[in-house]
C-alpha cells in the first residue's frame, strides 16, 4: 500500500530508473500476491523469497539476499518503508556499503522496546540519509534522537494516498449480505494472540459483543493457528461471521461499512481516522498517536472490560469528532519523489 503510490510518482521522472525488490516476507496469497494485483503494482523485478522464521533468521536471509542484489547493481538510492523486518535488514546493508537510504514513514515510536517493529523503527531512522515522516510528531521524536532537521522531510501519510485512490472501486465491493451495523475486528500481533488466556479473553468478550452487534472478523493465520495450538473452538454464532483474510479492496470495504473497528494493526488506525470510522486499538501503546489525538482511534490496552466500555460508547454515547491529520491528502507521493529528487540534486 505504501509502495504503490511512490512506484507511480517517479514515473514522470524519465531519468529514475525503479527496481522493486520483493522480500517474500508476506508468502501467504491472501497477505501478499493479491495486493500486487489490486494495487496495479508490477510483478517485482527482484523476489528474495524469504518466508517465514524468527526475526534474526528473516533478518539475516533478507540481509545477504539484498546484499547480492546491491553489489550487482549498485543502486543510487534505496527506499524502505514502514517498520517490518524487510526495513532494517536493507537499511543495514545499504549502511555497511555506503548506499543512500531513504527511510518512508520515518519517525514513529510508540516508546516500546518490547515490540519488534519499535526497535526496527530506531534503528533505520540511525541508518538513514533522508527521512520522510507522515506526521508533525515523527519529526519532533526525530529532533529528540539527535537526526539533523536537513534530513528531515514532514510529507503526510503515504497510506492514504492509496486509500483515496481505491475507495471508489472498495465501496463497490461491499457485500450485500452485511448487516447493517457490524463490528470489523483484526488481531495479529504475537504479544496478543500468542498469550493463550489473554486471547480465550479476546475470543469471549467478542462473542458478548456480537450479541449486541454483529462481528466480521477475517482471522489472520498466526490468530487462527494460535487458536488450533491451544485447543480454542471458534465460535460458529452467527453474529460472528469468521473467514479467511481478505484483500486489500475487500478489507477497505469492510471498514467503510463498519459501525466500529477493533483491532491491534498500526495502519488501520490510520485507514479508520481518514474514514471518520471509530477505531478501538487493543494495545497499551500507539506509534501513531495523531490518531487519537486527531483520529477516531482509542486505546484501549489489553483491558477487556475497558473494550466492552468503548464499545458500549460507541454505540450509545456520543462519539468524537474526528479531523484527517495534515497533508494526509492523497499527495504524499507527489511530495517524496520530490524530496528525493531534490536530495539528489
Amino acid at each position: 500500500m505504501k509502495a504503490a503510490p511512490v512506484l507511480r510518482a517517479f514515473h514522470p521522472f524519465a531519468q529514475v530508473h525503479q527496481v522493486l525488490v520483493h522480500t517474500g516476507q508476506h508468502y501467504d496469497l491472501n497477505m501478499s500476491d493479491v495486493f500486487f494485483q489490486e494495487l496495479g503494482i508490477p510483478q517485482p523485478d527482484v523476489n528474495l523469497q524469504v518466508g517465514s522464521g524468527s526475526h534474526a533468521q528473516q533478518t539475516a536471509a533478507i540481509m545477504t539476499g539484498f546484499e547480492s542484489f546491491a553489489l550487482e547493481n549498485k543502486p543510487d538510492m534505496v527506499l524502505v518503508y514502514g517498520d517490518v523486518n524487510s526495513t532494517v535488514a536493507v537499511a543495514l546493508v545499504c549502511a555497511k556499503m555506503s548506499l543512500p537510504v531513504t527511510h518512508v514513514e520515518a519517525g514513529l515510536r510508540s516508546f516500546d522496546r518490547t515490540m519488534p517493529e519499535e526497535i526496527n523503527r530506531v534503528l533505520t531512522d540511525q541508518l538513514s540519509d533522508l527521512l520522510l515522516t507522515p506526521s508533525i510528531d515523527a519529526n519532533q521524536n526525530l529532533l529528540r534522537e539527535g537526526v539533523p532537521e536537513e534530513r528531515i522531510k514532514l510529507v503526510g501519510n503515504v497510506m492514504i494516498d492509496t486509500l483515496v485512490r481505491l475507495l471508489p472501486e472498495a465501496r463497490a465491493k461491499l457485500p450485500a449480505d452485511l448487516p447493517a451495523r457490524y463490528a470489523l475486528v483484526t488481531m495479529h500481533r504475537p504479544a496478543n494472540v500468542d498469550d493463550p488466556e489473554f486471547l480465550r479473553d479476546f475470543f469471549r468478550t467478542l462473542e458478548e459483543i456480537s450479541q449486541e452487534l454483529p462481528i466480521v472478523f477475517p482471522i489472520h493465520p498466526r490468530t487462527r493457528q494460535r487458536a488450533t495450538d491451544f485447543g480454542f473452538n471458534l465460535s460458529q454464532d452467527c453474529r460472528m461471521h469468521l473467514s479467511d483474510p481478505v484483500s486489500y479492496l475487500e478489507f477497505l470495504a469492510l471498514q467503510t461499512g463498519a459501525t466500529l473497528v477493533i483491532t491491534d494493526s498500526g495502519g488501520i488506525q490510520e485507514e479508520t481516522t481518514y474514514l471518520g470510522v471509530p477505531c478501538l486499538t487493543v494495545r497499551e501503546n500507539t506509534e501513531r498517536p495523531v490518531t487519537t489525538v486527531l483520529g477516531t482511534n482509542v486505546l484501549v490496552g489489553r483491558s477487556m472490560q475497558r473494550l466492552r466500555m468503548e464499545v458500549n460508547r460507541v454505540l450509545t454515547g456520543p462519539r468524537k469528532s474526528p479531523t484527517v491529520p495534515p497533508l494526509w491528502d492523497g499527495h504524499t507521493a507527489e511530495r517524496i519523489a520530490e524530496a528525493v529528487m531534490n536530495w539528489q540534486r
